[in-house]
């Protein structure tokens, strides 16, 4: 690319044309159009005119072209010599070099095209303010239970075989009714495999059983239980669940949330305006797709050979309850 530039630079390519020209904007639209037109450099087969350059230059924060001179006159020289030749010369040289056509590069291009795109489609979507509260209030209606959360209680608990194996379990708690030592003492005696390596912690856990915890459920027997007891109170006995015995630790309370209308309407219009945004995404994809896409077929994809994953295996516990 370098040796492109110095090219297109030693072979007089580069033409300074009506440097400092400054013609008046009086005769109307078509003497206006003129005088942008007017070519300010031209290298090779590529030319800066005055409009590119005014227009490039207003687009600037009025801090980023301070930086360029202290005079009007001294700004369009310096981002014409610094700016827009040398982006002139490196396109000059990309296209000799035809280096959008190479694999890094024309990825690049792909990207950046994606990216515009997205932006498009985001500034022509209405703004979140202009969304009505009629809208609002349809959706706060229809998805009540993101803004409505049941009282919900931190439940530590240690599965053990017999009630016997409760009992110990349940004195060296006691004797030492640390997070630590119950963490152990979980590792150590419970049968659910689900949550002893976390130390028993069956997460936040609301009134019917459903845990913060991805598909875990306690038993109603555990949250009757917790029930009766305060924050910080272990179960004074094991907890017959099923035919095994638990050891019982209320940790702590979430109260319940009720989150008005008034209180997440900006959150909600925040969300139908990206809802709007990946609709017409989507759109886009769906008509490129059957414009652009022409054949095909996800068959050959299963003689791909994958090789292993460490750590794929998980133990299976569908055997053992309340998460289990």
């Amino acid at each position: 690319m370098l040796r492109a530039l110095a090219f297109v630079a030693l072979a007089g390519a580069i033409v300074l044309a009506g440097a400092g020209s400054r013609a008046a904007e009086s005769g109307g639209e078509t003497a206006t159009s003129a005088r942008r037109a007017q070519i300010v450099a031209r290298a090779g087969s590529r030319t800066v005119t005055v409009g590119e350059l005014e227009d490039r230059i207003a687009a600037m924060p009025p801090f980023q072209r301070t930086t360029f001179g202290s005079t009007p006159d001294a700004i369009r020289h310096r981002f014409l010599m610094e700016v827009a030749l040398p982006e002139a010369l490196l396109s000059l040289a990309a296209a000799e070099t035809q280096v959008e056509q190479q694999p890094p590069t024309s990825y690049r291009l792909e990207r950046a095209r994606s990216t515009a795109t997205v932006r498009a489609i985001r500034r022509r979507v209405e703004d979140g303010a202009s969304i009505g509260m009629d809208e609002v209030r349809s959706y706060y209606q229809g998805n009540l239970a993101r803004y409505e959360t049941p009282e919900r209680i931190q439940i530590w608990r240690i599965l053990c075989k017999t009630r016997e194996e409760a009992q110990t379990v349940l004195a060296a708690c006691k004797n030492d009714p640390t997070p630590k030592a119950f963490s152990d003492l979980a590792r150590e005696h419970s049968q659910d495999k689900g949550t002893y390596l976390r130390g028993g912690n069956l997460g936040f856990v609301a009134s019917d059983g459903t845990s913060a915890e991805p598909g875990l459920r306690v038993d109603p027997v555990v949250m009757r239980a917790v029930s009766t007891l305060r924050d910080g109170d272990l179960a004074p006995q094991p907890v017959a669940e099923g035919e095994y015995f638990s050891v019982v630790w209320r940790r702590g309370t979430l109260p319940a949330v009720h989150r008005r209308l008034d209180e997440v309407a900006s959150q909600i219009r925040s969300t139908l305006r990206k809802n709007r945004v990946k609709d017409e995404t989507d759109k886009l994809i769906a008509a490129l797709r059957t414009a652009k896409l022409r054949d095909f077929s996800d068959t050959p994809l299963e003689t791909v050979d994958l090789p292993a994953m460490e750590g794929s295996q998980r133990q299976s516990d569908a055997t053992k309850p309340a998460g289990g």
